[in-house]
């Protein structure tokens, strides 16, 4: 059974992933959890006003939350009317990037699915840029839906890897498992000037390959484009469906001086993106 966490601001935007996610596993028997965390519309609204205040404040802003959720639900059931799904609504006081960390940990779930943009589709505002903090702190695979995009076909995957970091298993997997569902191809592509030649580059693409043991796969070498550059160039050239990027952990001094391709991509996405970890989940 696969499970899914679903967070919400009740926009367009964000019930767009939710029905994407509802489209990308028809095929499975699938639990989602739609949540909204609601602590900084408290915060936002009471200002420095008292406990009492504030206590009434939470209570009324859950309340809202419940009946949102509500209302999506019945939503998402009367598009997709699928007996293999069940659909559990969550509010939450607290940040967003912790709610759904706790919720994806509490229930075991195997991907989160978010939109990249909230209310407001500006570049770094609210859900936006909680989006791209849930990508790279939530210890779960985050798929990324761009505004609007609609589910239409999975049939090509890009997956850009230097081969150096360690793939989890469960998590290729997971890829592997919609690579199969809708018979799509894997296109593995190495970014380098320098052949692939070491033990851990030729053992992490084995890993690969064997979890995608049943779906066609092909393996190009990109010498002269940047990273960021050649991923862009091949989703518009190959017309790429799905775009697979692993997330590295970097020291707090590393993240302020360099930014990462999840960085770049994340907040100007052209495709749906699946973003897997590279450390065990606790």
């Amino acid at each position: 059974m696969r499970k899914i966490v679903v967070p919400t601001d009740f926009s367009e935007n964000a019930f767009n992933a939710l029905k994407f996610a509802a489209e990308l596993f028809k095929h499975e028997k699938s639990e989602f959890y739609v949540l909204h965390a609601y602590a900084d519309e408290v915060y936002n609204s009471v200002g420095s006003l008292d406990e009492e205040t504030l206590k009434d404040t939470r209570e009324k802003v859950k309340q809202n939350s419940d009946k949102e959720l509500e209302t999506i639900i019945t939503r998402i059931k009367d598009l997709f009317s699928n007996p293999r799904h069940n659909f559990h609504s969550s509010s939450a006081f607290g940040l967003l990037v912790d709610e759904v960390n706790d919720l994806a940990e509490q229930e075991n779930a195997d991907i989160i699915v978010t939109s990249t943009r909230g209310k407001n589709n500006e570049r770094n505002l609210t859900f936006g840029s909680n989006s791209l903090q849930i990508i790279k702190y939530v210890q779960c695979p985050v798929l990324s839906i761009p505004a609007g995009y609609e589910f239409d076909s999975l049939q090509l995957i890009l997956f850009p890897t230097n081969f150096l970091l360690p793939y989890q298993k469960r998590e290729l997997k997971l890829a592997a498992d919609l690579a199969r569902a809708f018979c799509a191809k894997l296109h593995m592509m190495y970014v380098s000037k320098f052949p692939l030649d070491s033990y851990r580059q030729k053992d992490n693409q084995e890993a690969i390959k064997e979890q995608f043991y049943d779906v066609k796969t092909d393996f190009r070498q990109e010498e002269k484009l940047e990273k960021r550059e050649a991923i862009f160039k091949a989703i518009d050239e190959m017309e790429i469906d799905l775009l697979i990027l692993v997330n590295s952990r970097h020291s707090y001094l590393e993240n302020v001086l360099y930014s990462s391709t999840i960085d770049e991509i994340g907040l100007h996405p052209k495709i749906p993106f699946l973003v897997l970890q590279n450390f065990s989940r606790t």
